[in-house]
């Protein structure tokens, strides 16, 4: 299951960029109290993130596909 966002009120479905995401990839609503608990809870680390974005997407790909239903 997963979590509304303002503007996806079903969810960020896997390999689909949050909305609330600048230009910039930053989270627009950081900070804010309408910010999802689980957006919130979230502490990414050199395992989730790697040494780039490009390593980041590898790892949160693999990390979708092993947890996907």
């Amino acid at each position: 299951m997963t979590s509304p966002i303002p503007g996806m009120p079903d969810g960020k479905p896997a390999g689909v960029p949050c909305v609330q995401l600048d230009a910039q990839l930053r989270c627009r609503l950081f900070g804010k109290p309408e910010r999802p608990p689980f957006c919130a809870s979230l502490r990414p680390g050199p395992e989730m993130c790697g040494a780039s974005r490009e390593e980041a997407m590898a790892i949160l790909t693999d990390l979708e596909a092993a947890t996907a239903p």
